[in-house]
Parts: structure tokens; sequence; C-alpha cells
């Protein structure tokens, strides 16, 4: 085995060292500012499964309030998911859905919040995410072709990179 001779890199993807190798961003130096990220996806499905949720008749219950409490805790478990993000002292997050029957789709929107050195932008898409695989998990037995899509950053606020909306 020979030793290969490390090279300097330079990277726009924060979370590579100068030699390539994976690591957690060091973010002791930035300033604790308010931080806001909101993430949005959709699920699609048939209107005979989006009506189940809407009478609150689905075999294992409130679809939507159980997939909202889901959001949440995945939220505040982000950090166990994703490797490199730093656990965050999370100060709000919230889930809210809005159902659109001229698509047979439910849209999932995720906030969330916190005062600290780095962003809440993985929480917001985990949020979002978690809550979607929610709904067809509760789903599934009645609509397996349900499509979840379109998960995306559509805000953040707070930090030194400032401001960011989606077109």
């Amino acid at each position: 085995m020979t030793d290969t001779p490390k090279t300097t890199m330079t990277s726009p993807l924060t979370h590579f060292d100068a030699q390539g190798q994976a690591h957690m961003v060091d973010v002791s130096a930035k300033a604790s500012t308010h931080r806001v990220a909101v993430a949005e996806g959709r699920i699609e499905m048939l209107p005979s499964t989006l009506a189940l949720i809407q009478s609150g008749t689905a075999k294992k219950g409130d679809v939507l309030g159980i997939a909202r409490i889901a959001g949440i805790q995945g939220a505040k478990k982000t950090s166990d998911l994703i490797p490199l993000c730093h656990p965050i002292a999370l100060t709000r997050v919230a889930v809210e859905f809005e159902v659109d029957e001229a698509t047979s789709s439910v849209l999932c929107r995720a906030t969330a919040e916190c005062t600290g050195q780095t962003g809440v932008e993985m929480e917001a898409l985990t949020a979002c995410s978690v809550a979607l695989l929610t709904i067809y998990d509760m789903c599934k037995a009645v609509d397996r072709a349900m499509t979840i899509g379109g998960v995306r950053l559509m805000e953040k606020r707070g930090g030194k990179s400032g401001h960011f909306v989606a077109t």
C-alpha cells in the first residue's frame, strides 16, 4: 500500500475538506441569528383516496393529523438521518396541508425555525418529506400508485447567505 499525496482541492461544496474528504462544517465562527426555512412538496393520489383523507374515514385514522406530527418528529430527527447535519435546537416547526381536489393531491408546506449558527433548510425539507411519506404509508392499502414529488426549498431567511426565495 502506497501513500497517495494529498492535493488541495477547491470546491463550492462545503462538506468536503481541502483533501476532498467529507466532514461536518465548522460553524463556530458564524454569528447566531434567527433562521427560517420553508419547504414544500406534493402527493398525488386517486380521487377516492383523497376523499377518504378528507372524510376522516381512512382505516388508520386522521391521516393529515398524524402526518403533521410525523413531519414535526422528522424535523427533530434530521441530524440522525442526514450524516453531516448539525443537531439544531429548533424553536418552531409547523407542517401545513392544502388539499387540491382539482389535481387530487395534497400539498405539504413545512416551516422550521431556530436561533443558531447554521440554517434549518434540511429540517424543513425532512419535515415535508416525512409528512408526505406518512400520508403514503397511511393510504397505501387503497392506493399504491400515489406519487410524491416537487419537494423543494421555497424560502430561507437568516445567516450569512441572506434571503432566498424560490422562483
